[in-house]
């Protein structure tokens, strides 16, 4: 039997939530020794993506706009482009921790607390232009969002860079005060003695994770999502 170390680093594997990439996750995961799993959902989120049935956060009449909006086109181009519906990283990886008798940990904030936060903290002009945003997305070409994801495996920090430029609310709240929340949790986690934890979650914030990470001494084994599509296609 494997005992836990705090030396180990915290292995974060970044993932797009259209691209299915279970094959290669699975092979990375299994050549590791780990005493847990953690993902970038809530409670909520996880129980509607492990049931179906129940359509949760982003299906149910009573969840935020936004919520339902990205809902639906993210089945539409888990559909079209990963061949999967959306969030099959997640799935692989909660299957993965509980065929392993591996404790699984949600790490993220609230998705409706998220989005009320976001909501708030927007100018009108940001809201206009999210709403706008989404309402695009659900029509915008699978190709186009095929070509976007090509760029950003290309130059990730650049395409952050642009979305900072471009909406540094939306950056702000979405991608680094959830940093910050998820390290103190994965802290936390460390503390209590699973000092070898995988990590997946999304590309754009492995990153900032990183660094959040780092600042409160916690070493990181990083995998890209480009390593990890490169992986897939071979």
């Amino acid at each position: 039997m494997y005992t836990s170390t705090l030396e180990s680093p915290v292995l974060l594997l970044g993932c797009a939530h259209v691209v299915d990439l279970s094959g290669p996750l699975r092979r990375i995961l299994a050549e590791r020794v780990l005493d847990g799993i953690a993902v970038e959902l809530d409670a909520e989120r996880a129980q509607a993506l492990m049931s179906p049935e129940d359509r949760g956060s982003a299906g149910s009449a009573a969840a935020p706009l936004f919520a339902r909006m990205w809902g639906v086109l993210q089945r539409r181009l888990g559909a079209e482009i990963g061949g999967d519906s959306p969030g099959a990283e997640m799935k692989l990886a909660i299957g993965f921790g509980r065929e392993h008798h591996l404790p699984v940990f949600l790490i993220d904030d609230p998705l409706r607390t998220t989005l009320g936060n976001l909501v708030r903290e927007m100018s009108f002009k940001e809201r206009v232009t999210l709403f706008v945003s989404g309402l695009v997305g659900l029509v915008i070409p699978s190709r186009v969002v095929q070509r976007e994801l090509n760029r950003y495996t290309e130059s990730p920090t650049e395409y952050t860079d642009e979305l900072r430029r471009a909406s540094p609310t939306l950056a702000r709240v979405l991608i680094d005060e959830r940093n910050e929340h998820m390290a103190d949790r994965l802290t936390s986690i460390r503390r209590q003695g699973y000092g070898r934890t995988a990590v997946v979650l999304g590309d754009a914030h492995v990153e900032g994770l990183r660094s959040a990470l780092a600042r409160r001494g916690v070493p990181t084994e990083v995998v890209r999502f480009s390593e990890l599509r490169a992986l897939t296609a071979s």
